[in-house]
């Protein structure tokens, strides 16, 4: 299946939150889930996964390896350990998550790891996260562009990333927008506020809208029901130009996830 547009994401959600959040997401309609090894809650994911009733094949999942499982050998390891926690198979999209902090794993190898584990039907598509343009095209000497679903990076009103976006749009490389929301800023900016006011949406849904508008798929999360309901329906919100514009405008290179392990941004 294809990757809906519109996820839930399960960043910083533990435990019960974690189960009751995807639950709700899966009730709302939802059919797109996207968790990470590092996240710590795989187990609660296939938890809510397996008690939700949606059949499996309905549902598009993806999860991310951690840096410590870059290796050829870890990486296939790992991922047969996030299934069984997840209860399923296959997942349908695996990223490599970050970069290998100072290239200790070259990028060709954890991609051609990536490769193995979808011909071994561990996954259905394979992707990357937080890569710049010299480690995408590292990616894509390793595997070709036509093997990367997407690259799941940073996006937002404030950091949109433009460079990277084009650079993947040149090579048909999908992009996911995460944090798109930029840990609720946007929720409070004066002109997402206006324009939320002007076409009767919330300001998520007007930023989100936004960021569908570009063609990107965005994975928000949230623990509150009637948010989760609020951002799915922002699929049916259409800016015009004047509105893309003015939201455009707010970008400031404010990057809010940078680790001392990360890469050298573009």
């Amino acid at each position: 299946m294809n990757m809906p547009n519109i996820g839930a994401g399960t960043f910083r959600l533990g435990g019960q939150q974690a189960v009751d959040s995807v639950a709700n997401a899966l009730d709302l309609g939802y059919r797109h889930i996207d968790t990470a090894q590092i996240y710590g809650n795989e187990d609660e994911v296939g938890q809510a996964l397996a008690a939700s009733g949606v059949p499996r094949g309905e549902v598009f999942v993806t999860t991310k390896i951690w840096t410590e499982h870059l290796s050829r050998e870890a990486l296939l390891t790992s991922l047969e350990a996030s299934l069984r926690k997840l209860r399923t198979d296959t997942v349908d999209l695996t990223l490599i998550h970050w970069p290998s902090p100072g290239a200790a794993v070259p990028v060709a190898e954890s991609m051609e790891a990536l490769m193995a584990a979808r011909e071994r039907g561990l996954t259905r598509a394979i992707g990357i996260s937080n890569f710049t343009i010299p480690l995408m095209r590292e990616a894509i000497a390793a595997v070709g562009a036509q093997n990367i679903a997407t690259n799941q990076v940073e996006l937002h009103p404030y950091l949109q990333n433009r460079a990277v976006a084009a650079f993947a749009r040149e090579h048909g490389i999908h992009v996911t927008a995460y944090m798109p929301l930029a840990y609720g800023k946007a929720i409070d900016d004066p002109v997402i506020r206006a324009i939320a006011a002007r076409v009767d949406a919330t300001p998520a849904q007007v930023t989100l809208a936004w960021l569908l508008a570009k063609g990107y798929a965005v994975i928000p999360s949230s623990t509150r029901r009637a948010n989760l309901a609020g951002n799915l329906a922002a699929a049916g919100l259409v800016l015009d130009a004047t509105d893309v514009a003015a939201i455009d405008a707010l970008e400031r290179g404010e990057r809010l996830v940078s680790p001392d392990f990360g890469p050298q941004w573009d």
